[in-house]
């Protein structure tokens, strides 16, 4: 932790950013986390439900919806980085029911950056099981070819996971459990909440509930699963800075999802995270996280190389919380923001673009 007017410049910083944002939006809870040159901070604001009384901390369970992909990526890459798949695999090889259907056309890779040619953002609602997923797969029909666009898609990134689980000779969540979090020194993170834990996980509200939390579906672990804290949520932003101090295999397996692979407008899509030039204005973070860009297909083309530093980013929502993680790897900092609402999307990229040019601006006049 830092001391001095350091800590109170950046709490003072903090607190005018975030509470309008608590106020305008009647968020029940929410917790930021900030790391900087190694150091946490912790910003903590409100109750873990709403109409409750118990304050939310860095130890409070919230679910951060499709940030899991960023750790279904992160497990896909170190089952690649020790030979269990490669990326140019095709769904069949893993899938034998998939063998010579359209979508065994595609490579692992579309599946994980959303490229396969048009798997839509949900399954349809009577896919709800195995066999019915991999129907749904058999018939499918691509609206393009593999890697000319980009459609959001649960089913893409959670077929992805399923056949990573496959290759591990695993089920998705024991491999998630076992190997993942523990080799990553998560500690509070889980797919399946322990029940002696379950006082610490928040209440989600909506309009119409005070009280809500993720319903279970086909492919929820994979996509959009996750329960964590923000204590362990700024760890794994740190490790995704400066994974050093991980085994081998889990370095290179960091190192593979901050590749980017193909670009849509503004933003670069990897595996999980979705990046930028880190000098890039607020409005093309904006772009880049837009209503467009996760509900609608978008034409994309190979991405170069990002020259110089990046900002990596991902937003998350389930129907009652929302998150959003963003880190930049060379000047050391990050952002985590948990909330037990969804809230609008620009709003949280609005208030962590603030804190992080708060942060640079609070850096650059020190001593």
């Amino acid at each position: 932790m830092a001391s001095g007017d350091d800590t109170a410049a950046i709490r003072e910083r903090v607190d005018a950013t975030i509470q309008p944002v608590i106020a305008a939006h009647d968020i029940p809870g929410l917790v930021t986390a900030l790391t900087i040159d190694g150091r946490v901070f912790f910003f903590s604001y409100g109750v873990t439900a709403k109409n409750g009384s118990d304050p939310v901390d860095q130890n409070t369970l919230f679910e951060i919806g499709s940030i899991s992909k960023t750790f279904t990526a992160t497990l896909a890459a170190y089952a690649a980085v020790t030979g269990k798949l490669s990326f140019d695999d095709h769904p069949g090889a893993h899938v034998p029911e998939l063998r010579g259907s359209p979508i065994d056309n595609v490579t692992l890779l579309h599946l994980g950056t959303y490229t396969a040619g048009g798997l839509p953002l949900q399954f349809p609602a009577e896919v709800s099981d195995r066999k019915q997923m991999i129907g749904y797969f058999q018939q499918w029909q691509p609206e393009s070819a593999p890697g000319e666009q980009r459609r959001y898609s649960n089913p893409s990134i959670g077929l992805l996971g399923h056949i990573t689980a496959l290759a591990l000779e695993s089920d998705f969540s024991d491999a998630m459990e076992t190997r993942l979090l523990p080799a990553l020194g998560l500690k509070h993170t889980y797919l399946r909440v322990p029940e002696s834990l379950m006082a610490r996980y928040a209440w989600g509200c909506t309009a119409a509930s005070p009280r809500v939390r993720v319903t279970p579906g086909l492919f929820d672990a994979e996509a959009y699963g996750l329960k964590s804290t923000a204590a362990d949520m700024i760890r794994f932003v740190q490790l995704n800075i400066d994974a050093t101090g991980l085994e081998k295999a889990w370095q290179r397996a960091i190192e593979q999802t901050h590749m980017g692979f193909f670009q849509a407008g503004e933003m670069v899509q990897g595996l999980g995270w979705e990046q930028y030039p880190h000098l890039n204005s607020l409005e093309q973070l904006l772009a880049g996280n837009s209503r467009t860009i996760i509900m609608e297909a978008n034409p994309v083309k190979p991405s170069p190389a990002i020259a110089g530093p990046a900002l990596f980013n991902k937003t998350g929502s389930t129907n009652g919380f929302g998150a959003y993680v963003v880190f930049i790897p060379e000047m050391r900092t990050g952002l985590v923001i948990l909330a037990n609402k969804n809230f609008p999307i620009p709003a949280r990229v609005k208030a962590a673009h603030e804190i992080l040019e708060s942060v640079r601006k609070i850096r650059s006049q020190a001593p």
